[in-house]
């Protein structure tokens, strides 16, 4: 499995600035939630990729906002990771915190010494090259998600910004579907760890 996999609903972006959602397990209204949201679906892997095309920030916040609320009355399994749908009103600012997936792997760099203090009160380690912070050990991959989403919460609530990049660099690099059974067999009990709050709009 990846990093996509882990939960209902995961929402996210590719380098080079697609937006893209994955329905995990069946949501009956879910794909019509995300075509009305302006998404496109695309055969992908053995599933359906739903897609955005590269746009302004607020378009895309806007769009996903609006589809992960409607999908909220369906699921609360929900993970947004998408670098796209981050809107502020006065621009994208330089991050704070970057995050990195490399296959089953994350790592975090910290740009401004908020974004240090922040990596160290979620209990990231500086990594021998004293550039880039390791999660704690241990994690798998669903765990590593919630470590991100749980520090994106918290850098949201102290008014700093993040960069979360995925590891894919085109909707043609998004991970193939899970084999059968191999989500069901490896998914704990329902998640502890919210959504990420969204600025407001």
């Amino acid at each position: 499995m990846a990093i996509t996999d882990h939960h209902d609903v995961f929402v996210g972006a590719t380098d080079d600035g697609y937006t893209f959602a994955l329905l995990n397990r069946p949501l009956r209204a879910g794909p019509r939630i995300l075509t009305d949201a302006g998404f496109i679906a695309h055969g992908h892997g053995g599933r359906t990729t739903y897609l955005l095309a590269p746009s302004t920030a607020q378009e895309a916040h806007t769009r996903a906002g609006d589809a992960l609320a409607d999908l909220l009355e369906h699921t609360l399994d929900i993970v947004d990771l998408a670098w796209t749908t981050r809107w502020h009103p006065a621009g994208r600012p330089a991050p704070d915190v970057r995050f990195r997936f490399s296959h089953s792997a994350m790592t975090a760099t910290a740009e401004t010494s908020n974004g240090q203090s922040l990596l160290e009160a979620e209990g990231f380690i500086l990594s021998a090259d004293q550039i880039t912070y390791q999660p704690p050990s241990g994690m798998d991959e669903r765990a590593l998600v919630n470590t991100v989403v749980r520090a994106e919460s918290h850098a949201h609530a102290k008014g700093l910004t993040t960069r979360i990049n995925l590891g894919i660099p085109t909707p043609a690099d998004i991970p193939a579907a899970p084999r059968r059974g191999s989500r069901s067999s490896t998914r704990p009990s329902p998640p502890s760890t919210p959504t990420p709050q969204r600025p407001a709009r």
